[in-house]
């Protein structure tokens, strides 16, 4: 059976998760990638400490999965993909994995006392209906730890401008409040569909699905990062990552 194509002969969304699983693997697990490793996994221990049920939404190859499992909590971790699914396993760890969506979680009302989505959010086409499933599968008390490519500073078009004519260097934002939904070649030849939301979105969508936020963090991007980003060096003040975290109502 060939790639699932969408009708204008494109592959689907899911399609191109399986088809670029291993660039993510290679790219951003394993110890590859700086903001990981200095940054969110950190901040992932810390908010995870004390959980005894996690939920991972978006698992991929399972690596915050590990961490968690690594702190003494019973986790399953959730991906559409097979080929995420497939290395998580192989990478073992502690975690159980089952292949689901966001908006279809695999786990009972109340079940869990903390659910992660770590960078995944971007991806997901119906909000509404994943943060309404986190709040369904989360135990009162329970915690939720949603990281996100800044919403705001990260909109597409936001960049470090060095505006030579006018002697101006500013972080330039760009259409912040409109929805959209861009497919962006990540690298050369690796498409892959992000979705922009204003903050606020899902500040709303967690607390219709019962939820309040009680913490949130925008840290500035870490020395790994940078030392590899020379780009970035002038814009070292602006976050590149944000975390809400809620708690069930």
């Amino acid at each position: 059976m060939g790639p699932v194509a969408e009708p204008d002969g494109q592959p689907s969304e899911g399609q191109l998760w399986e088809d670029h699983a291993g660039w993510w693997q290679a790219g951003f697990t394993a110890g590859a990638d700086p903001e990981y490793e200095e940054q969110i996994l950190p901040m992932a221990a810390r908010h995870l400490a004390g959980a005894r049920r996690v939920l991972d939404i978006g698992t991929g190859e399972g690596q915050v999965a590990r961490l968690a499992a690594g702190l003494g909590a019973a986790v399953v971790g959730v991906d559409p993909a097979w080929a995420q699914l497939a290395t998580a396993g192989e990478r073992g760890g502690g975690p159980a994995y089952a292949r689901a969506t966001a908006g279809t979680l695999p786990v009972a009302d109340g079940a869990v006392d903390a659910v992660v989505a770590c960078l995944v959010f971007e991806h997901i086409d119906d909000a509404d209906a994943a943060l309404a499933e986190v709040g369904r599968v989360l135990a009162g008390g329970g915690r939720f730890l949603l990281f996100l490519n800044h919403p705001l500073l990260q909109t597409p078009g936001s960049g470090w401008i060095d505006d030579r004519i006018l002697e101006e260097q500013y972080w330039r934002v760009g259409p912040y409040l409109p929805e959209d939904t861009t497919l962006e070649e990540v690298e050369k030849g690796v498409f892959l569909p992000f979705v922009h939301r204003p903050l606020s979105r899902y500040v709303n969508a967690m607390a219709a699905a019962g939820m309040v936020v009680v913490g949130m963090e925008e840290p500035a991007p870490p020395p790994g990062f940078l030392a590899r980003a020379a780009e970035y060096q002038a814009a070292a003040t602006i976050p590149r990552l944000l975390l809400l975290r809620g708690e069930k109502r």
